[in-house]
């Protein structure tokens, strides 16, 4: 008896829970996960490295690799690793932009430039990615230099959560910042690893059809 094809996503631990979430809500079970940790989004160029080692440690065991980060401030780095490693990844530039949808994206960023994003993940570790992440606890004087262009906090939810959108807006109080609140879902997420789960099928399904 054949069996489907497995497939390993190597994600951004940012990503971790809207991932396995689709997974288990759409039966993906050839789908296997490796987090790579969200700080990583605070030393953006350490990721194209981080990702490579992954891929070259794990892929023997795997029929297919896809990774689950956008660019994500790597200035294309990671487009290069992955090119020379033959393995695709998220479409964008920022999570951000595949749980928003490029148009909502594009006319959230040209409404205001100056915005500064939240998603689930981020609105629940504020405190620990943002505040201690970047030392603005230990060094105030940071944030004025960090966050001085920003205007406004969109937050971007993915499941609606009272306490999320609280935390939400504390973040944005905290920084000073107008705030707004977008339910996206999923956005393309859901989309994209659907179309992963198809392509990997359909080219199983090649390889088992007979001559």
């Amino acid at each position: 008896m054949s069996t489907a094809p497995q497939t390993l996503i190597i994600a951004c631990g940012a990503l971790s829970h809207e991932i396995v979430a689709l997974i288990r809500a759409n039966g993906w079970d050839n789908f296997r996960v490796q987090c790579l940790p969200a700080e990583l989004h605070n030393r953006p160029g350490e990721i194209p490295g981080a990702v490579r080692e992954k891929i070259r440690a794990l892929r023997d065991g795997y029929d297919h690799v896809f990774v689950a980060y956008a660019d994500c401030g790597t200035g294309g780095q990671l487009d290069t690793v992955l090119a020379e490693e033959g393995i695709e990844r998220l479409p964008g530039a920022h999570c951000y932009e595949f749980f928003a949808g490029d148009s909502v994206f594009r006319a959230l960023a040209e409404q205001e430039p100056g915005t500064f994003y939240l998603t689930d993940f981020l609105a629940r570790h504020f405190d620990r990615l943002i505040i201690r992440g970047m030392g603005l606890d230990r060094h105030p004087q940071l944030q004025s230099m960090l966050f001085g262009n920003y205007r406004r906090l969109v937050y971007l939810a993915q499941i609606e959560d009272p306490d999320l959108e609280q935390r939400a807006r504390g973040a944005a109080e905290r920084l000073g910042l107008d705030y707004e609140y977008r339910y996206t879902g999923y956005g393309e997420l859901g989309e994209t690893l659907a179309g992963v789960r198809r392509h990997t099928m359909n080219e199983k399904e090649v390889q088992w059809r007979p001559s």
